[in-house]
């Protein structure tokens, strides 16, 4: 296999787990706003009175539940959700671990393949900086 096939095998398998670490980025802001959603829902669930009442959108109709019911759905959304959290920040810890294997193996072919695998290193730790910088600031929710 040449030296360019090779440089284009790293390429194309790190521009792969940079999609996967995106994808698993934005996974994980969903969560993070159906998290602060439901968190909402559980701090109004908690200022009810016994003589409030619930009503659950089924459809087009609202139909009346159980405070009990609908405080303990909550509940098992949050456990739920948290869970999910949980895994994706596994898998977004995996991704980038994968990330740095690759960038040393480009990197252990620098020194033996010189002045092209040098650049295409460069460019991998620029991918990875602006990767980053991305995940640093969250896309905005809707309210």
């Amino acid at each position: 296999m040449s030296l360019q096939a090779k440089l284009e095998q790293a390429s194309g398998e790190f521009q792969k787990l940079q999609v996967e670490l995106s994808q698993a980025v934005e996974a994980r802001q969903r969560l993070d706003a159906q998290l602060s959603e439901n968190e909402l829902v559980k701090k109004e669930f908690a200022q009810l009175t016994p003589d409030n009442t619930v009503y659950k959108l089924m459809g087009p109709v609202l139909v009346q539940q159980d405070q009990a019911e609908a405080k303990s759905n909550v509940d098992t959304r949050l456990d739920f959700i948290r869970g999910e959290i949980r895994r994706v920040e596994g898998q977004i810890k995996e991704i980038q671990e994968k990330q740095e294997k690759k960038k040393g193996k480009v990197g252990d072919r620098d020194t033996n393949m010189g002045e092209p695998c040098l650049l295409i290193s460069k460019l991998i730790q620029l991918q990875t900086a602006l990767q980053q910088q991305s995940s640093a600031y969250p896309a905005p929710t809707a309210a």
